[in-house]
């Protein structure tokens, strides 16, 4: 790849990955990069004791450059690799767009094109939420149990973020760089489930805002495609737990959002 490629490079889209030999669509993140040459695709793995790193090496071959990986010395949870992914995405430079989603492409790479259009169009968002909203024309295909639980977090998260969001959980999310969104992934977050809520809080202490200031600085963007997929290492008890986290950002936050 020339030094001329290289300096058009203004977005890095992170994915936490953790044993997903299995599941690591290759080809995809392959065809994204080839596709959008402005892109880098950071793998951040988190202690894998699988074949992934090894699968992540040959990636990594690949002759735009544009597919890098990081390694966490232990596995530090979803949440960690995120933030340490994005962390080191932020600090490079040139970089105006930061992003992360799933391994499994629940959410399809290339639903990170009208994120970047979003953050391009509207220069007073600082954020991008993918949101998992089943409209006509959409095809987002979730399990019965787990939208319904996710209806109650969402309705529980806007209550605490003292703002109307429809989905925190989506695991897709665009950020425009900046000193507060490097601020918001300086230190690693308190809350293992609920990070994406956390990411929020951290955004209103950043900005001084909250209300329908802070909901100005954000943009849901429905999502064209999301499927549920096999092989998830969340489980229905891990929303109690995610609940019990939501109690304990409320009391660390609450100052900021109200």
């Amino acid at each position: 790849m020339t030094d001329s490629v290289d300096l058009q490079v203004n977005t890095i889209i992170v994915v936490p990955v953790y044993n997903e030999e299995k599941r690591l669509q290759a080809e995809a993140f392959i065809n994204f990069v080839e596709q959008h040459q402005n892109s880098k695709i950071l793998f951040a793995n988190d202690g894998s004791i699988d074949g992934t790193q090894a699968l992540l090496d040959r990636i990594c071959r690949h002759p735009s450059g544009r597919i890098t990986h990081l390694n966490l010395t232990k596995n530090s949870g979803k949440a960690e690799a995120v933030r340490t992914g994005v962390a080191n995405a932020l600090a490079q430079s040139g970089i105006e767009y930061v992003g992360y989603l799933d391994a499994d492409l629940s959410t399809p790479v290339t639903e990170m094109v009208p994120f970047i259009d979003l953050l391009k169009t509207r220069p007073g968002a600082v954020m991008v939420l993918g949101s998992r909203v089943k409209l006509l024309g959409r095809k987002i295909k979730r399990r019965l149990l787990r939208h319904y639980l996710g209806r109650v977090f969402a309705t529980v998260a806007s209550i605490v973020l003292d703002i109307g969001v429809y989905d925190t959980q989506c695991g897709a999310k665009l950020f425009r760089s900046s000193a507060a969104v490097k601020a918001i992934f300086a230190e690693p977050f308190s809350s293992r489930w609920i990070f994406d809520v956390e990411i929020i809080a951290r955004l209103a202490r950043e900005l001084g805002v909250r209300g329908p200031e802070l909901e100005a600085t954000m943009i849901e963007c429905p999502l064209g495609v999301w499927q549920d997929v096999g092989g998830s290492k969340v489980k229905a008890k891990d929303f109690f737990v995610a609940f019990l986290e939501m109690l304990s950002l409320h009391l660390r936050y609450q100052k900021f959002l109200r």
